[in-house]
């Protein structure tokens, strides 16, 4: 996306900074001071999935929110397919470019997969807490399991599919995929969907990295997670049914889970303050 041409409208822009490295470029967006938080936003999202969290999380941490490879203003990798493994062993270059390692990761959706990732790669290194909001861990079962990859590869396949989505992207189909998840956005939020969608270049990016994402190896070493463990669940969620939060407690024994009611996939954005409010709780928690 041309950041010249949404950077006045774009949440927290002067915090945004650019980052090139081998074989891609990022944005990300860095505010507040003390330990790290790293916020890994979901499959086509964008740093503005943060845009209500960002000032209650930097008055006590400093809160790095990378766009994910693909995704709004960071660049697909030259050379590299956005599959699980390589996105995490890139976002791992960023922090060493950045001279920062997280206190914290906290991903939504396949965020939450990718920080996971990151933090099985990197063992080495001091173990951040985990925390998941509607996290997608495990691959999913039945029709879906074969059905979405192969559409997304399809899709990817051609050309002309993400220029013929944003041509689609009206408001009125933006609000209907957001129901479609379980979630209920105000009109700001509808509308930085809406732009995304409407470019083709985030559009072709996210249908790369569905078209390159597995998670059955993630789902084998999920258990060798040995720090703390969170997960924030909207109880609506239509996009990752609820017993995949379930199976995925059942392999990390140290996992602690809050639900909440009439939420839905993007529980964090529908109710932020509440969101914010139980990070700064479990990392408090974690501290003593």
């Amino acid at each position: 996306m041309d950041w010249e041409a949404h950077q006045s409208h774009w949440p927290n822009a002067r915090f945004s900074h650019f980052i090139q490295l081998p074989g891609q470029k990022w944005h990300v967006q860095i505010a507040g001071s003390g330990p790290v938080l790293l916020l890994l936003h979901g499959t086509g999202a964008s740093t503005h999935s943060w845009r209500d969290l960002m000032a209650p999380l930097a008055a006590h941490y400093t809160v790095v929110c990378p766009d994910l490879t693909g995704h709004a203003f960071t660049g697909s990798h030259a050379t590299q397919s956005p599959s699980l493994p390589h996105i995490a062993r890139n976002l791992n270059a960023l922090l060493n470019q950045l001279q920062l390692w997280p206190r914290a990761v906290i991903g939504h959706s396949a965020g939450a997969a990718i920080g996971a990732q990151l933090l099985l790669d990197q063992t080495s290194r001091p173990t951040p807490v985990l925390i998941g909001l509607n996290p997608a861990w495990l691959p999913l079962h039945g029709v879906s399991s074969w059905l979405f990859p192969s559409a997304a590869r399809l899709l990817a396949m051609n050309p002309f599919s993400a220029n013929l989505f944003a041509r689609v992207a009206s408001q009125t189909a933006v609000k209907a995929l957001i129901a479609s998840t379980g979630s209920t956005l105000d009109a700001t939020g509808l509308d930085l969907y809406q732009r995304l969608l409407q470019s083709p270049g985030h559009v072709h990016g996210v249908l790369q990295m569905m078209r390159a994402w597995h998670l059955d190896a993630l789902e084998r070493a999920l258990p060798q997670l040995k720090g703390p463990v969170f997960i924030h669940l909207g109880a609506n969620d239509r996009a990752i049914p609820a017993e995949q939060a379930e199976r995925a407690r059942a392999l990390l024994p140290q996992a602690q889970l809050v639900r909440l009611a009439g939420l839905g996939h993007l529980a964090h954005e529908e109710a932020p303050a509440r969101t914010s409010a139980q990070i700064l709780e479990w990392l408090s928690q974690t501290a003593r």
